[in-house]
């Protein structure tokens, strides 16, 4: 019976989502809670994705097979008792035996946080405490050049050989409430690093350092070339979008 579960974590004592030996991880955690579930024969999930360590997640999803015949209710109710109380699934669906939730993703949205104002250290693990002002106007007219279809290569960490580095980002802004800015990024997949290293490009712009259409230079060189990564605090998968789940989910 395969099972789809939406749920979101606190990636501050997080060493990232993939499962690594000897650290604590979202993916050992939830395996390991699935696993009590199904009478101890272990389970292996299938996430859409994966973040690093300290990012944080209001909606994420995995799917995971279990030989149990138990309802969507009390299998959240269940996994929620197992689970660290900074991991919480929040619904569970009953789906086809082939579905694949990594492969069914229409796109994704992140959002990143970032105060420009007075250090705030009970924010430190989950807003970037930048502590400066930014030009965010210039900011503003700079993530533009982001939308659309490119090659991200020159915003992806340690892997410029990555054959294809071709992603749609659909939706981009900057919204600012006060001193917290709130970059969104919404398309059809990132790599690794590829949001906080353009997050990193656009404070050079708020910092003056560089103009607005530097960032165009930069995905037209397709050379990362040493760019500021900003840090994983303030990085969020903000939501997660399927196509065709409703054909797929089972009553």
């Amino acid at each position: 019976m395969r099972f789809l579960i939406k749920f979101s974590y606190d990636g501050s004592n997080f060493s990232g989502f993939q499962k690594q030996k000897d650290l604590r991880t979202i993916e050992e955690c939830l395996e390991l809670a699935a696993t009590k579930i199904n009478d101890g024969n272990r389970v292996k999930i299938n996430a859409t994705g994966r973040t690093d360590k300290k990012v944080h997640a209001k909606s994420q999803y995995a799917n995971f097979d279990i030989n149990i015949k138990i309802t969507e209710k009390k299998l959240k109710k269940v996994m929620n008792s197992f689970l660290p109380e900074d991991i919480h699934v929040i619904d569970v669906y009953k789906v086809k035996d082939d579905f694949n939730c990594r492969y069914m993703v229409k796109e994704k949205t992140y959002n990143y946080y970032l105060n420009m104002g007075e250090y705030n250290p009970i924010e430190r693990n989950y807003v970037y405490q930048y502590n400066y002002k930014l030009n965010v106007n210039k900011m503003k007219k700079a993530i533009k050049y982001f939308k659309g279809e490119h090659d991200f290569r020159a915003f992806v960490t340690d892997n410029v050989e990555k054959e294809n580095c071709i992603r749609k980002i659909t939706k981009v802004g900057i919204k600012q409430n006060k001193d917290i800015l709130i970059f969104t990024f919404t398309g059809n997949g990132f790599m690794r690093y590829q949001i906080r290293n353009m997050v990193g490009a656009l404070l050079r712009v708020g910092q003056e350092k560089n103009e607005p259409i530097k960032i165009k230079e930069i995905l037209e060189s397709k050379n990362r070339n040493g760019g500021l990564t900003a840090k994983a605090e303030g990085l969020y998968l903000e939501n997660v979008k399927f196509n065709d789940l409703k054909s797929n989910i089972l009553r």
